[in-house]
């Protein structure tokens, strides 16, 4: 897949823009509600809602810094711990989303768990009435192989993202622009990338990188 860094980094901001436009905009009415409200106990529900809305703007901002940013300090590796954090912030507080971590290692290369990132990013929108999310990953002796699975009611993975992690540029949307840094991590490594048929009972996907 051919991007340029100009279109990408659009791609990202208008998805991070999109993201981030909920929560926030959630502070902003919440206190505008706070500020004409003096019944005791509206003004202590306004609170809990401007806290709910502070935390998820901080859990998105975590994941993306990771997922899509230069986090993880100056090395070249990311300790697991972190990632699993992340994804609990990101999918815990709503309890729509299980989730299933199977990564033994204490820490994978920043490559290794952008592309985790973002497929359980992908895999988590497309359980759009929840269900389970396992993600696994395994240092194998050329590099690492992830497999992610989504599990539930009823599993949407849209054309433009099930295009976009196949090489399909034309599907290079700011909505797929983790598929797109999926593609491009995975094509830099000269590894590979498998997703599941549009007929799967489950979603699949599955992705080797060459680390060595």
């Amino acid at each position: 897949m051919n991007i340029s860094p100009a279109d990408f980094a659009s791609l990202l901001c208008s998805r991070l823009c999109h993201d981030l436009l909920s929560p926030v905009g959630a502070l902003n009415n919440g206190l505008e509600l706070l500020a004409d409200e003096h019944d005791p106990d509206m003004r202590a529900r306004c609170l809990e809602l401007l806290a709910d809305s502070a935390r998820a703007s901080a859990n998105k901002l975590k994941f993306f810094r990771l997922a899509f940013g230069a986090s993880g300090g100056l090395g070249d590796s990311i300790d697991t711990r972190e990632a699993r954090a992340a994804l609990e912030g990101l999918f815990g507080d709503n309890h729509r989303v299980k989730l299933g971590w199977m990564v033994d290692a204490p820490s994978l290369p920043k490559p290794a768990v952008k592309v985790l990132l973002n497929l359980a990013l992908i895999a988590g929108d497309a359980l759009v009435r929840g269900g389970q999310l396992d993600i696994g990953a395994e240092p194998t002796a050329n590099g690492i192989d992830i497999a992610v699975r989504a599990d539930g009611l009823r599993i949407v993975l849209d054309a433009e993202l099930r295009g976009a992690l196949l090489g399909d540029a034309a599907m290079m949307t700011p909505r797929a622009a983790a598929a797109c840094l999926v593609r491009e991590l995975v094509e830099q490594g000269g590894g590979t990338l498998q997703v599941s048929p549009v007929d799967s009972p489950v979603l699949l996907f599955g992705a080797s990188l060459v680390t060595g």
